[in-house]
């Protein structure tokens, strides 16, 4: 699987808009990521800040990591 990925490991689903609170994917765009190509990944990840503001939802901080 690409690197290119919006998730910061804030998996939790607005229940309104359907996208994920903390990248703004919504299911099937997450289940399909590792399918997509290159092109299809980037597209989406460009429209991710719109689609979170369009829809009133601010992007959560990453977790963490763990030592």
């Amino acid at each position: 699987m690409s690197s290119e990925t919006p998730c910061i490991a804030v998996c939790m689903m607005d229940p309104k808009t359907k996208l994920c609170f903390g990248c703004g994917r919504t299911l099937p765009e997450i289940a399909h990521w590792h399918k997509m190509d290159r092109t299809e990944r980037l597209t989406v990840m460009a429209n991710l800040p719109a689609r979170m503001a369009d829809a009133g939802l601010e992007r959560m901080e990453p977790h963490p990591k763990r030592a």
